[in-house]
């Protein structure tokens, strides 16, 4: 059964009645997939691992009654979006979250692997336009849908230790505002959600030192995200709206400079001088 305040705030009939989740397995998306299921709508969620996506999967469908189908996949492999329609070419899909994109470590650019440093723009990059492109013309053809595209508040200053992450980031949301205006007049929602310090698992497997009571969680960013599906291009948490606001100054070296400071601040034994 639906929740009642879920589903007034996600339309199943312009969101639904199927969403595919890209990264669904924790945090955020899990969490995303969660208000969806309560609002009454059914699951596609994606990842890499089997055994997180499946006890995530069985939790929805046994607690909320939601169909959920899982497919364990590595978005940045060739055969991607081929993987995608067979497990979604049966179904309607009205919305489209992609989630994943996490940076799957920290350091110094020039100390990165080169295929680390690929790995996560193609992760970041690739992968969003390829999914947007191929539900994008379905919504289209439709006349309604939405995706959502997640972001970084590192995307937007110069970010020491995650130069790969932050820039595609960057693509990101500049790649969202056009996609939205172009895709506005079918009907179809764009939006890309600016989030900061929240307590997930990829932040843990990193490192990253949260300030206490700094961070939010992946329940609150999810409500956001949900609540805000029609108010793109872009919406920011509320925690990260004034560093938002600061680093929009056309000072490249100040806004820099700053989101450097925070970037560092919270990366523990990460970073040293290169011999």
């Amino acid at each position: 059964m639906s929740d009642p305040d879920l589903a007034a705030v996600v339309d199943g009939q312009r969101y639904g009645p199927w969403a595919v989740i890209a990264g669904g397995s924790e945090g955020i998306g899990a969490s995303i997939a969660a208000d969806l299921a309560r609002a009454g709508v059914n699951l596609v969620l994606i990842a890499r691992k089997v055994e997180p996506l499946e006890a995530v999967a069985a939790d929805l469908r046994g607690r909320l009654g939601v169909e959920v189908r899982t497919l364990a996949l590595d978005l940045t492999d060739e055969a991607m979006l081929a993987r995608v329609c067979e497990a979604t070419d049966d179904i309607e899909v009205g919305l489209l979250v992609y989630n994943a994109g996490a940076s799957h470590r920290t350091g110094p650019f020039l100390d990165w692997p080169l295929d680390d440093i690929l790995k996560v723009v193609r992760l970041n990059t690739v992968g969003q336009t390829v999914l947007a492109w191929h539900f994008g013309r379905k919504m289209a053809a439709r006349g309604k849908g939405g995706i959502v595209l997640m972001g970084s508040l590192a995307g937007n200053a110069g970010s020491p230790s995650v130069i790969p992450y932050a820039g595609a980031k960057a693509f990101s949301q500049i790649f969202s505002e056009g996609l939205w205006w172009e895709l506005k007049p079918h009907g179809v929602d764009v939006l890309h959600v600016v989030v900061g310090s929240t307590d997930t698992p990829a932040m843990a497997r990193l490192g990253i030192t949260l300030r206490k009571n700094a961070a939010d969680s992946p329940e609150e960013v999810a409500r956001h995200t949900l609540a805000n599906l029609a108010n793109g291009p872009v919406t920011v948490v509320p925690s990260m709206q004034a560093r938002f606001r600061a680093l929009a100054t056309a000072d490249r070296r100040a806004a820099t400079e700053s989101n450097a400071a925070l970037v560092m601040g919270n990366t523990e034994g990460t970073w040293g001088k290169r011999d």
